[in-house]
């Protein structure tokens, strides 16, 4: 069966939308939800201002409202596409073009971010497929996002230098200061991002091999491998994190640090959690600082990880007793009994023939959604959550031996930041100089 046919038979939820052919050299679709955004135009205006690629780049908006969607936002949503549809006619070009889908009346079951997104990257699939470039790029972005001005040429050189890549997390910013938003917006957006950049930095400390920023607006994939894995979600919220979680594993993941993106610091309750539902949570209950996961759970997940090759070597009772004698966290013994590891580990084995395939089975079972569940099972049974300042500064100062105890918020961000971009030992940093 012809595989794009095939994909859509299983997973395809709406028919294709846009009649107009693409290009030959179609390489990259944009895909970019929009939901009740006033500003969609400025993102649209970011991605036009950017250096073109060498092939034609296509941005599919996909403007979207469910059954049970207030008539006020359809009304605005409306008005959002007919002002798209003019500055599309003015600004379309032979190797950028836009197109705008208007989608009512989704079904409220599903209505949301991940149906929109996962509408506009099907259509970016079949785009791809019909001009033979399953090698091409699905992108994701956001209606309130801005990028820098090498965003395409980055993305496009990234994946025709990198054969094998899969596909990459990009690297973002939000801005964290300004006249655009009001000054606790930005103090908590510099809370919220530090705890985004701890959290991945405190995974890949621990030697978890599926470490990557999960954010809607900052990713990239081949279209054979959105495919491959069935397409994106319908999910509500976290769809973004749901999603990759199919693509990392299959390695050849990547970070692309080369270029950024800048999404937005404001609030939002359109879905009910990530970026903008955290906002407006801490701006409805101010506090001096944003809690996040002590750091402890993320050594004792280092120690585990590093000894976890014993239940291969040994029988579970006695990988248990080595454990121990290791000084494993005994939170870390009451969470696998809990989730039946001992069950599952004899599936492992059973088709594990070399230690190298026991390594990818075994972070099969323990992979993104077993560590989230992980911390939240040991600070409901052990740990509490603490200050991200404080866990911020003691992931620094263990990990790389830098003294922190005076760093202010943006400090400690700007430090994690040099370090996400992997510039963080090839500089000469002091951090108490900043």
């Amino acid at each position: 069966m012809h595989k794009s046919l095939n994909y859509f038979e299983k997973y395809h939820f709406l028919d294709l939308q846009i009649s107009q052919k693409p290009a030959n050299n179609l390489n990259m679709c944009i895909v970019i939800p929009c939901f009740n955004e006033p500003e969609l135009i400025k993102s649209l205006e970011s991605i036009k201002n950017c250096t073109l690629s060498e092939k034609s780049v296509e941005i599919i908006i996909v403007i979207n409202s469910g059954t049970e969607t207030e008539i006020e936002i359809i009304e605005k949503n409306r008005k959002t596409y007919l002002e798209t549809q003019n500055w599309i006619k003015k600004n379309n070009t032979e190797k950028l073009n836009f197109f705008v889908l208007n989608i009512e009346n989704l079904p409220q079951k599903f209505a949301g971010v991940g149906l929109a997104r996962k509408i506009g990257m099907d259509e970016a699939y079949s785009r791809l497929y019909s001009v033979g470039n399953e090698n091409g790029i699905i992108v994701g972005f956001d209606a309130d996002s801005t990028c820098q001005e090498n965003y395409l040429c980055q993305i496009e050189q990234h994946f025709e230098t990198n054969p094998p890549s899969n596909g990459v997390s990009i690297y973002f910013e939000h801005p964290t200061q300004g006249a655009e938003y009001e000054q606790d917006i930005y103090e908590n957006i510099t809370k919220y991002e530090l705890y985004l950049r701890y959290y991945k930095q405190a995974l890949q400390f621990a030697d978890f091999p599926f470490a990557f920023h999960t954010i809607g607006s900052s990713f990239a994939v081949r279209a054979k491998i959105y495919a491959k894995q069935g397409g994106m979600n319908r999910r509500k919220a976290g769809e973004d994190f749901y999603f990759l979680q199919k693509i990392i594993p299959l390695g050849n993941y990547n970070e692309l640090n080369t270029t950024t993106v800048y999404p937005s610091p404001r609030s939002s309750d359109r879905v009910p959690f990530g970026t903008g539902a955290a906002i407006q949570k801490m701006l409805l209950q101010p506090q001096n600082d944003y809690l996040t996961y002590h750091l402890q759970a993320f050594l004792d997940l280092k120690t585990f990880f590093i000894h976890k090759n014993i239940f291969f070597e040994k029988n579970y009772e006695n990988a248990k007793e080595g454990l121990i004698q290791k000084q494993i966290s005994p939170i870390i013994l009451f969470f696998l009994n809990e989730n039946n590891f001992e069950e599952d580990l004899k599936k492992i084995i059973q088709n594990s023939p070399s230690l190298k395939t026991f390594n990818n089975r075994f972070f099969q079972w323990f992979d993104a959604f077993r560590v989230l569940k992980f911390l939240n099972f040991s600070h409901e049974n052990h740990y509490k959550k603490e200050s991200i300042k404080m866990q911020a500064s003691n992931l620094l100062q263990i990990a790389y031996n830098y003294l922190t105890c005076t760093l202010s918020h943006f400090d400690l961000l700007f430090a994690y930041r040099k370090i996400d971009k992997g510039i963080f030992e090839t500089e000469e940093i002091n951090f108490l100089e900043f």
